[in-house]
């Protein structure tokens, strides 16, 4: 066991006057530096943004290819891989009448719980067809309830666009 000793406190320190004066002074100067404009402590949020820093993963999206089809084909590996488990996926076929009907699947529905998402990127990493994407510029993700918040197959196309990849697997078929 090892004992700590304590300092003894002077008379002065154990009136507490010098951690007093200490602390009214540094408050002092952050008032006078406000006042004098010299430090900026809010943003003004809509039209100045914060600067995002060069680690920030961002929200998963889902993206297209350049012909606009779905990149995903409903393996589910985001799915099983999601550590809080905020990604669901209800796999599907793609229409008969399609050309692509025969060579791949896609998401009948795709949803990511926003609430529940940890922002790890293992969605992304695990896709084997690029299908699903972390935007670092989209960290404003708010809504007024909890439903908004669940991002379904057409948000997620909407927030993830169209990423052109110079891959392209089913040119030659």
């Amino acid at each position: 066991m090892i004992v700590v000793r304590r300092p003894e406190l002077s008379w002065v320190e154990q009136l507490y006057l010098p951690g007093f004066w200490e602390g009214l002074k540094i408050t002092w100067r952050h008032f006078v530096a406000h006042l004098t404009g010299k430090t900026r402590i809010t943003l003004q949020y809509p039209e100045e943004r914060p600067a995002i820093p060069p680690g920030y993963r961002g929200a998963p999206v889902l993206v297209k290819d350049e012909e606009g089809r779905e990149k995903c084909v409903s393996c589910q590996l985001c799915e099983f891989i999601c550590p809080p488990r905020a990604i669901r996926i209800e796999p599907g076929e793609i229409p008969e009448d399609s050309p692509y009907a025969k060579v791949e699947k896609a998401p009948k529905e795709f949803w990511i719980d926003m609430t529940r998402c940890i922002f790890c990127g293992y969605c992304e990493e695990v896709c084997p067809e690029e299908a699903i994407f972390l935007l670092p510029q989209n960290y404003s993700l708010n809504g007024r309830s909890r439903e908004e918040l669940l991002h379904d197959k057409g948000k997620l196309y909407q927030m993830g666009g169209i990423l052109p990849r110079p891959i392209r697997k089913w040119a030659n078929k």
